[in-house]
């Protein structure tokens, strides 16, 4: 029965139950966030961040070993020193704030992979770069569930600032007698988000889920709240099918959630109505 393939393993088994929770507080948090970044033309920004937390999180796993405490702290104030940098080398030199944070993620992702390399095996290795959304315990749900909440409580207290500041920044800046500060704000948050999914998507596809369905919700709506819902319900429904392809199809779940967010992101491509059918049809008109 269709019901019982789609419920089956999650009534049948914790690890999958729990898994679909995280996942669902992940979409929650970190879709909308995808949104705002492709908003501000900041798309590939998401990307940056997600290597740039792994120095941290090397450090932490060489001091206090797979301790989800020490991997989180770690991922944060690494993210959090990159997006500082790169304001500051922005502000005071003839670079773009992206550029800049394009230089220091690199930077940032080849130191991480060495210092893992000097401590870790490659299990451990993988396990940080890829995640195991089925091996996530209470104190991991925990967390994802905790900054999801914090983040959407933040995004609807900075909503109308960061608004006016991804449409007209300097009228913002000029309000608040200069640098508003919102961007570095956000930045911030996108890491913290992004520190959140590690455990369970790995850093390298921990920005898939933030920013195919955002991208997506682009295509179908015009106005930014319907965006940020739909956002939110493509990574769910993403996450959902993601944890069933893996579990029938024997495939890692990570990469297997991500390429169901790819696949409705190649269908709103296709279907939505500013996608490539409506383009063509109108065309033909």
């Amino acid at each position: 029965m269709p019901l019982e393939l789609l419920a089956g393993p999650f009534v049948e088994f914790a690890f999958m139950r729990r898994a679909l929770i995280a996942v669902l507080a992940l979409a929650l948090g970190a879709a909308p966030l995808g949104v705002l970044l492709t908003l501000r033309r900041l798309s590939l920004v998401g990307d940056a961040l997600s290597h740039a937390v792994l120095p941290g999180v090397a450090l932490g796993f060489m001091f206090f070993g797979l301790s989800l405490t020490a991997l989180s702290i770690g991922g944060v104030l690494a993210g959090m020193l990159v997006v500082m940098v790169a304001a500051l080398v922005s502000r005071h030199a003839r670079i773009a704030e992206d550029a800049s944070l394009a230089a220091l993620y690199l930077v940032a992702l080849a130191l991480g992979v060495m210092l893992i390399s000097l401590q870790g095996s490659q299990i451990d290795l993988l396990h940080i770069l890829f995640g195991n959304v089925l091996g996530v315990d209470r104190d991991g749900l925990l967390l994802v569930a905790s900054v999801a909440s914090a983040t959407l409580l933040l995004l609807a207290a900075m909503y109308r600032g960061l608004l006016i500041d991804s449409f007209d920044p300097a009228f913002l800046a000029a309000g608040k007698g200069g640098n508003s500060g919102f961007q570095q704000l956000f930045l911030m948050l996108v890491v913290v988000n992004l520190v959140a999914a590690f455990q369970t998507l790995g850093t390298l596809m921990a920005v898939g889920l933030m920013m195919l369905p955002a991208i997506s919700a682009r295509l179908w709506h015009n106005t930014l709240a319907a965006q940020l819902v739909h956002s939110s319900c493509q990574a769910m429904a993403a996450g959902l099918a993601g944890l069933l392809l893996s579990y029938y199809a024997a495939l890692p779940s990570g990469p297997s959630i991500i390429v169901c967010a790819g696949l409705l992101y190649g269908g709103s491509l296709l279907l939505s109505p500013h996608g490539a059918l409506a383009t063509l049809r109108r065309a033909r008109t």
